[in-house]
């Protein structure tokens, strides 16, 4: 579904992704573990189009996709939830939603709401509460239920569980889960390595923006070097 060959992207002069190669397979879920300034959110942010990369090819969905718009993805199922959420503050839950779903034309959006209301039942009770007043973990509820309603076909999310409480990680976690088990193939980032391998097929690990390692999670879990790096073992 995705494909990454020999990415490299640049701020300025300073290289911050050095010749990535990732493959994000259909109806899986893919993790990328690495420390702060790994150049993981950089990654995303390529793919998404928020970065143009300097060398490489991004291939998704059969297509190359190199330095497309942000919103041309959005149209074709990719789509980002960013590292800080990205909540609309001065807007309310409902219009957030509404938002998510401002490309479509259909006749669904409204029934669409209501499904996502379903499954995050806090924002139908905060459904006329300004963004910037929910809790951490109600702020990323919404940031994922926005994206659901652009209808994604892959899903990106940027250290979803950053700065919540254990017992609201578990949640984000268990509705990741869900979203993938219903169709949508979902690319995480995530410095929660053991949770994020718990859920995940397969896994790469960046370091100074570079692929070091990767294989399913099963063998990242035994790795001896992943578990002292990232797993506190």
């Amino acid at each position: 579904m995705l494909k990454l060959d020999n990415i490299s992207t640049f701020y300025g002069k300073i290289q911050a992704l050095k010749s990535i190669d990732i493959a994000v397979e259909e109806g899986t879920i893919v993790t990328i573990l690495g420390a702060n300034g790994a150049g993981k959110t950089t990654m995303m942010n390529t793919i998404a189009g928020l970065l143009k990369p300097k060398e490489g090819t991004i291939h998704y969905l059969g297509i190359d996709v190199t330095g497309r718009r942000p919103d041309q993805l959005l149209r074709n199922g990719l789509a980002l939830v960013p590292e800080g959420r990205g909540i609309l503050a001065t807007m309310t839950v409902l219009e957030n939603l509404e938002m998510g779903a401002y490309h479509r034309s259909d006749s669904e959006v409204d029934a669409d709401i209501e499904k996502v209301m379903d499954r995050f039942p806090i924002l139908r009770e905060r459904k006329e509460q300004y963004g910037g007043t929910l809790s951490g973990g109600q702020q990323q509820m919404l940031a994922i239920a926005r994206v659901i309603m652009s209808r994604p076909k892959l899903l990106l999310l940027d250290e979803p569980s950053m700065g919540l409480a254990p017992i609201i990680v578990a949640d984000i976690f268990k509705i990741i889960k869900e979203i993938n088990e219903a169709g949508t193939t979902v690319l995480l980032v995530e410095q929660n390595a053991r949770q994020a391998l718990k859920v995940a097929d397969h896994g790469y690990v960046l370091e100074n923006g570079k692929v070091v390692a990767s294989g399913t999670a099963k063998e990242l879990l035994q790795d001896d070097t992943i578990k002292k790096a990232y797993l506190g073992h």
